[in-house]
């Protein structure tokens, strides 16, 4: 698929400030809708604020997103919704690691834990601030796949090389609630390519392009300047594509292998 085999799907959004977000929540609870206090407010409660109120919705800015969906058989970032849900175990910053060619507990050493912190996590175990750090990890088909509770070790540069090297593979997915999202592709000890799946065409590596063929199947010209509007869906899903393995809620069910690293969720 290339770059002119498809127009992306391109979503408008309006800006409207902060005290027009208070009268949106304001005006929604007044009219019965479910509406939090916080976080993002319903495309539908408001396009119904704006109907409602014609003369706000003539002075918002407009701006355009793309929203990455599948153009190709395979995984979709719709495939990943239920990521974003509260029950979904993962919270608001977590990496998950896919590592070809490793055993589970070669992973976890790998990712700095000793022999003395591998063992069962379960629901009870959570990383904090000042430690541990709480990680899991499954044999999912060729693939071990870590996931780091609130810790980002797998997207650190020396720990994809520790993690790749010898012939080795792997993807990252990071969420973060303040910085930067972010998709790393290592081989080898190398790092081929890392990616802003929320502004892809930020891209470096070795070579980072390599995972170009992906994007255009989830919708996203590599080549453009466009901002993605379900990054983490998007970046999943292209995790997906490279090792073919779907992520899915049963795979966060505890009790399950794992390590409490002593020390500062890193």
């Amino acid at each position: 698929m290339s770059d002119a085999d498809f127009i992306p799907l391109r979503i408008t959004y309006r800006t409207h400030g902060r005290d027009t977000s208070l009268r949106i929540r304001t005006w929604a609870k007044a009219k019965g809708y479910s509406v939090s206090d916080r976080g993002r407010v319903a495309p539908e409660i408001i396009d119904a604020f704006f109907a409602a109120h014609p003369e706000v919705y003539e002075q918002a800015r407009t701006f355009e997103m793309v929203h990455a969906t599948a153009r190709t058989p395979g995984a979709s970032p719709e495939d990943y919704e239920w990521q974003g849900k509260d029950d979904s175990r993962l919270g608001d910053i977590y990496t998950i690691v896919f590592v070809r060619r490793l055993d589970e507990r070669e992973v976890l050493h790998r990712l700095g834990a000793a022999d003395e912190d591998i063992r069962l996590i379960g629901d009870g175990d959570y990383s904090y601030p000042e430690g541990p750090q709480v990680i899991t990890v499954r044999r999912i088909g060729d693939w071990t796949v870590a996931i780091e509770d609130c810790g980002w070790r797998g997207a650190q540069g020396e720990v994809l090389d520790a993690l790749s090297r010898d012939g080795g593979e792997v993807v990252v997915v990071q969420r973060h609630d303040y910085a930067q999202h972010l998709v790393a592709y290592a081989v080898d000890g190398r790092l081929i390519t890392n990616i802003n799946p929320g502004f892809p065409i930020d891209r470096q590596g070795s070579d980072p392009d390599r995972l170009n063929r992906h994007l255009r199947e989830l919708g996203i010209d590599p080549a453009a300047d466009d901002s993605i509007d379900n990054p983490i869906p998007a970046a999943l899903a292209l995790a997906t594509r490279v090792t073919g393995v779907m992520i899915t809620p049963q795979h966060l069910r505890r009790p399950a292998l794992g390590a409490a690293i002593p020390g500062a969720c890193l």
